[in-house]
C-alpha cells in the first residue's frame, strides 16, 4: 500500500488509514471515538471555524478542525456547529471538534508510519 495514500485516506476519514493496512481493530477504535468526540463537540454547540477570519487564535481553531476531514466539510456544508460561542458549553464544544480533528491527524501519520515501515508493526 502507498504511504501517501495510507495518509489521505487516515485524513479524510478517521481510521481509514489503519482499515487499509489491515489494522482492523484499532482503525474501528479511532473511527468510534473521533467520531464520538466529534458528535459530543456538536451536540454541545461548538464554534464551525471558517479559514478567513484574521484571528490567529481562529485560524489555529480551523487547522485543528480541519484535521478530522470529511467531517468538517460535511459540517461547513450542512451547517452544522455554531458560529459563535454564546455559553461555556458551547466553549467545551468547540474543544471537543478541535480536538478530534488533533487526534485524526496524529492517527493519520500513526498510519503512514506504519505503512512506510519507520514504526514496527504488533
Amino acid at each position: 500500500m502507498f504511504p501517501a495514500l495510507v495518509l489521505l485516506a487516515g485524513w479524510l476519514l478517521p481510521g481509514a488509514g489503519h482499515f487499509l493496512i489491515g489494522k482492523w481493530v484499532r482503525a474501528l477504535l479511532l473511527f468510534a471515538a473521533i467520531l464520538t468526540m466529534y458528535l459530543t463537540g456538536l451536540g454541545l454547540s461548538g464554534k464551525i471555524y471558517v479559514p478567513n477570519t484574521g484571528d490567529l487564535l481562529d485560524m489555529l481553531g480551523f487547522v485543528g478542525q480541519l484535521g478530522t476531514g470529511l467531517l468538517y466539510v460535511l459540517a461547513r456544508i450542512f451547517g452544522w456547529g455554531s458560529s459563535s460561542v454564546v455559553n461555556a458549553l458551547g466553549d467545551y464544544g468547540t474543544k471537543f471538534l478541535t480536538v478530534a480533528g488533533l487526534l485524526n491527524i496524529i492517527a493519520a501519520v500513526d498510519a503512514h508510519s506504519l505503512a512506510n515501515g519507520r514504526k514496527a508493526s504488533l
